[in-house]
C-alpha cells in the first residue's frame, strides 16, 4: 500500500482517545464565558505581529498564497507593517484553539466542531467569519463491487470513521436518512491514515472521510463511492480576543485577504498547483498534484468556501449548534454546548460591523 499523503487541508482535529471523549483540557480548564484570563483586555499599543496558523504543512492554501505573497499582495503592508509570523504544524484546528489559549496564536482557519471545543473550553476567540463546507466533500468508500449500495446497506457493517469530526457527523446523518443510527452499525473508531490501511486490508467494509483524502484513497484503491452523502458542517476563521478587540481593522482586513487569496486560487487552477508545486506543496506525488487541482476545480476542498464567506450568520450558528446537539447526545460532548447564545453574543456587533464594511469591497 502507497503510503498516506500529507494533508492537504485538515478538518479531524482529535485523535481517538481521551481528547475524543469529552471537551479535552479545554473544558476542564474552561473559563465559561470564553473570556480567557487577560486575554481580552486592551492594549494600547500598536499592532506589531500576526501569527497565522496553518494547519498540517501549510504548503496549500490561502494562507500559503499570503505567505509567500504568490497573488502579489504584500500581507504585512496591508496590515500596516506588521511582522507576520505562520506557526504550522497543527495537525488540525483543536490544537490551534489551545494554542490561541495559550497566547501563541492570533488567528486561523476552525472547523465548526473546533470552535464548539473552543466555546466550551473558553477559550478566548472571537468568530470573525464562517461558510458552509462543500456538500460533497464528504464521501463514504468501499470497495469494487461490494454489496453496500446506500445508507440501509451499512447495518451491521463496520465502518471506519475518526469520531468526533466532521466525517461522524456526516455519517450520523446518513444513517439517519433511513432510519439507523451509529447503534446499527460496527463502529470503527480510526484515525486516516489507520482507516486507509483497515480499508485496503478489508478489515472494515465502508470508510467516510473528507477531501482530498477521499479521492486520493479512491483513485490509489479503486474504490466506489456511495450515493448521497452530503457535507453539514461549518468552517470558520477566528482570531483571538486580543487581536480582534485591539486591532479590529487589522483583523477585518486580514479576513478579506484571506478571500481573496482564494479567490486567487480558484481564478486558476493550474497555475496554482503549479506555483504550489514549486514551494514543495505536493513533494514529488504527481497524484496528490493531480487531485489537488481537480477538488480546486470542482471545489470541494475545505477551503473552497473561503471565496465567498461572510461574518457569521444564521445558518452557520444553526448549523453548529445542530452539530454539537448531535455529538452530546452521542456522548462525544459530555456536556451541551451553547453554541447560539455565544455566537450571537452582543460583544461580537462591533467587529461584526467592521468585518462586512471591509468584505464589501
Amino acid at each position: 500500500m502507497s503510503p498516506t499523503p500529507r494533508p492537504l487541508s485538515r478538518r479531524g482535529f482529535v485523535a481517538a482517545g481521551a481528547g475524543l471523549l469529552g471537551l479535552s483540557a479545554l473544558a476542564l480548564a474552561g473559563c465559561g464565558n470564553g473570556s480567557g484570563s487577560g486575554s481580552g483586555s486592551k492594549d494600547s499599543g500598536p499592532l506589531t505581529r500576526v501569527r497565522y496558523a496553518l494547519i498540517g504543512d501549510g504548503r496549500a492554501e490561502p494562507g500559503t498564497v499570503l505567505r509567500n505573497k504568490l497573488n502579489g499582495v504584500d500581507l504585512g503592508a496591508e496590515l500596516g507593517g506588521v511582522q507576520l509570523e505562520w506557526p504550522t504544524g497543527f495537525p488540525a484546528s483543536l490544537p490551534v484553539m489551545e494554542a490561541i489559549k495559550a497566547r501563541s496564536v492570533d488567528f486561523s482557519f476552525a472547523t465548526a466542531t473546533a470552535v464548539i471545543y473552543a466555546i466550551g473550553g473558553g477559550v478566548p476567540i472571537v468568530p470573525l467569519v464562517a461558510y458552509p463546507l462543500p456538500a460533497d466533500e464528504v464521501e463514504i468508500l468501499v470497495p469494487q463491487g461490494s454489496p453496500i449500495r446506500s445508507a440501509a446497506d451499512l447495518k451491521g457493517r463496520r465502518v471506519a470513521d475518526q469520531r468526533g469530526t466532521t466525517g461522524t457527523y456526516s455519517l450520523i446523518k446518513y444513517l439517519d436518512s433511513v432510519g439507523l443510527t451509529i447503534g446499527d452499525i460496527q463502529y470503527a473508531n480510526l484515525t486516516a491514515a489507520d482507516a486507509e490501511s483497515a480499508f485496503a486490508q478489508g478489515k472494515v467494509d465502508a470508510w467516510i472521510t473528507w477531501q482530498p483524502t477521499a479521492e486520493l484513497a479512491r483513485r490509489r484503491h479503486n474504490a466506489a463511492t456511495l450515493p448521497g452523502v452530503r457535507t453539514y458542517d461549518y468552517a470558520f476563521f477566528v482570531a483571538s480576543e486580543s487581536f480582534a478587540n485591539n486591532h479590529p481593522q487589522q483583523a477585518a482586513t486580514l479576513v478579506r485577504n484571506v478571500r481573496d487569496a482564494q479567490r486567487w486560487i480558484e481564478s486558476d487552477p493550474d497555475a496554482s498547483v503549479a506555483a504550489f508545486t514549486k514551494l514543495g506543496g505536493f513533494g514529488d506525488n504527481q497524484l496528490e498534484a493531480d487531485v489537488y487541482r481537480d477538488l480546486v476545480k470542482s471545489k470541494r476542498l475545505s477551503y473552497s468556501g473561503a471565496g465567498q464567506f461572510t461574518s457569521v450568520g444564521h445558518d452557520a450558528i444553526a448549523g453548529t449548534q445542530d452539530l454539537a446537539d448531535n455529538f452530546h447526545r452521542l456522548g462525544v460532548y459530555p456536556e451541551k454546548v451553547d453554541v447560539t447564545t455565544w455566537l450571537r453574543d452582543s460583544r461580537f456587533d462591533s467587529i461584526k460591523r467592521v468585518v462586512d464594511a471591509e468584505l464589501a469591497k
